[in-house]
Order: structure tokens, then C-alpha cells, then sequence
């Protein structure tokens, strides 16, 4: 099969790779329906995270059950399936209360930018559709297995609830998929920190009211007057900076909660600081296994329309032009096809 390959900072190249198989019982094989490139991606490629030695990228996938190993009697050939980022049997304590991502049997997925994947723990990571979807749906059900996901868990996170305000930090596609899902949950003002004109106008599409292009002290000082010098309810970071981390927490109002998603990169948080601001912080990989059966349904009722954030399709052999395109700013996520 066909699959990408990291080999250096800016090195991503298409490669043609073993077959997977299944190697436990407990495993699956989908043939991908679509794939695509994930912020979270651009960390290595730009050399912020070492590579070691080169290996396979992705972690986002659908598609469709090629085989199944013995255990596994929950999909079957033939199905559509969802999963996400982080494997989970669903059978665990920590499954049981709604953290598959912190599964006691968890693999993070890491080689789905290809035509083929081998899925662990399939019994509780895939859920399939009740029917085959039709391609419209694709992207946003692809977004469902982590960007919709995690947006959701980064406003869960927040507590975001009806009528209150939310603050954004972030208009990548977590972000913008954060949007969405503090609108789900009742959000009544929706404020997007973002500089980019094209993920402004569709934040505004998914709900947003307020754009703040400021960043740092000023960003805070605008998300304060916006707010009547208090700050908002909930602060969903989607970066993973230590400029976004502290913008969140500077905007978040005393009694707030920040919701963080981003993986963090050099963040480092005053105990003090927190201590007195009497704001509450919650984040890590979203457990997307609890929301998929939810976010399947909205999806394919049409209520929301996550695949929107891809604003670049690419055959699978152009996969160097989608990673490049990311890096520049000139696509916010780019769709896969194998």
C-alpha cells in the first residue's frame, strides 16, 4: 500500500509500505474512505518536536472494515466506520467514566495518512454507520474523529452552558470546530481570537459573534472590554503555546474555565497565578470515543457540517503539497483521498 512517510523537519514523502494485518485478536484493517493532514502534524514538520527515525504520519481516519480479528464483533466487513486518535477498548474504568483517551489498554494512532490501517482495540474504537454515508459526509465525518471531537471536549472542557460566553483562542480546525460546538451547547456570545480573514468568516459561519485579532496583553485587554472588565465563562484554547495558554487564562473571569486541547509546547503555569485567579483548568486528549455516537448523528441529521474546515482536497500522492500548504497558512486542513 501507499502511505506517508516523516524522514526530516520538511521531509514528508509518499512511500509505498507493507500491507498491515491483523496482529491481535482484538484488531481490525479499514481500507480509508478518506484521510487527511492535522495541525498536530506541523509540529514535527517543522521541526518544534523531534522525528527520530522516519516513520509513518496520521491520525485521523474513516473508512471501510476489510477484516476483523476474532474478538472483534462489533463492526463487520463491508461497514463504514469512525474512530479516533487514541484507541480504547471502552471495557476499562477509565472508559466506563467517559476517558477512553486515558484507556489502561490505549495506542495512539499514528499511520493513517495511507490507503490501509490496522486498527487495535477495535471491539471498542470503531463505530460504524447504520448505512454506507454518502461522500458528501466524508469530511465532516472525518473531522469527527478528531478535530470535531476535540473541539467539542475543549468547550465540555470549559463548561461552556446555555447563554453563557465563550472565548476561542485559536482559529485552526480544532478551533473553528470549537466554535461549532459552543454553539451546540448554548453559547450565547462566541468570541474567535483569530488574524486570518478566511477562518474569521467561516468562525463566523459556525456561530461565532465577536472576532478579536489582538493578541497577548492587548488580546486579554480586548476580551476584557468586550466582557465588562470581568471576562468570559469558558476559554477554549486550540493551540498549545505558551502565549495561547496564557491568553486563555487571562481571559477566562474569576469562578471561568479554561478547557486547553492544544498539545502544549513550552507552557509552564505559575501556581500561584492560578491559585488566585480562582479560575478552573481542564484539558488533555479529548476522549473522542464518548461524543462519536452523538457528533455521527448531528452530522448526518445535517445539524453540523464540521468537514467545512477542509479547504483543500488532495489526491493521496500530493500529500507533500498538503503538509506545505498547511505550514504557509494557505489551507487551514487538507483533505486526503486515497
Amino acid at each position: 500500500m501507499r502511505g506517508a512517510v516523516i524522514h526530516a523537519p520538511g521531509d514528508v514523502r509518499l512511500e509505498t509500505l507493507d500491507d498491515p494485518k491483523i496482529l491481535q485478536p482484538s484488531d481490525a484493517i479499514i481500507r480509508t474512505a478518506v484521510t487527511c493532514v492535522c495541525g498536530s502534524d506541523l509540529w514535527p514538520y517543522r521541526g518544534l518536536e523531534p522525528i527520530g527515525e522516519a516513520h509513518p504520519m496520521g491520525h485521523e481516519y474513516v473508512g471501510f472494515v476489510e477484516e476483523v480479528g476474532s474478538e472483534v464483533t462489533s463492526v463487520k466487513p463491508g461497514q463504514f466506520v469512525i474512530g479516533s486518535f487514541a484507541t480504547s477498548d471502552n471495557t476499562c474504568a477509565n472508559c466506563r467514566n467517559g476517558f477512553q483517551s486515558s484507556c489502561l489498554n490505549r495506542e495512539f494512532m499514528s499511520i493513517c495518512q495511507a490507503e490501509f490501517v490496522r486498527i487495535p482495540n477495535a471491539q471498542g474504537t470503531l463505530v460504524a454507520t447504520d448505512e454506507r454515508p454518502d461522500e458528501p459526509f466524508w469530511p465532516s465525518l472525518l473531522a469527527v474523529s478528531d478535530v470535531m471531537g476535540t473541539g467539542w471536549w475543549a468547550a465540555d472542557a470549559a463548561a461552556v452552558t446555555p447563554g453563557s460566553t465563550a472565548v476561542v483562542v485559536g482559529d485552526g480546525a480544532v478551533g473553528l470546530c470549537a466554535v461549532i460546538a459552543a454553539k451546540e451547547m448554548g453559547a450565547e456570545r462566541i468570541i474567535v481570537m483569530s488574524r486570518h480573514e478566511p477562518r474569521q468568516t467561516l468562525a463566523r459561519a459556525f456561530g461565532a459573534t465577536d472576532i478579536v485579532t489582538e493578541r497577548g496583553e492587548e488580546g486579554v485587554a480586548r476580551i476584557k472590554d468586550l466582557t465588562g472588565g470581568i471576562g468570559a465563562d469558558s476559554v477554549l484554547e486550540c493551540v498549545g503555546t505558551a502565549q495561547a495558554m496564557q491568553q486563555a487564562l487571562y481571559s477566562a473571569r474569576p469562578g471561568g474555565n479554561v478547557g486547553f486541547v492544544g498539545v502544549p509546547h513550552g507552557v509552564a503555569i505559575d501556581g500561584q497565578e492560578l491559585f488566585f485567579s480562582h479560575v478552573g483548568l481542564r484539558g488533555g486528549p479529548a476522549p473522542v470515543r464518548r461524543y462519536l455516537p452523538d457528533l455521527i448523528d448531528r452530522v448526518l441529521s445535517g445539524r453540523i457540517n464540521p468537514g467545512k474546515v477542509f479547504d483543500l482536497v488532495l489526491p493521496l500522492d500530493r500529500i507533500t503539497e498538503g503538509y506545505r500548504a498547511m505550514d504557509e497558512r494557505r489551507a487551514i486542513k487538507a483533505l486526503l483521498t486515497p
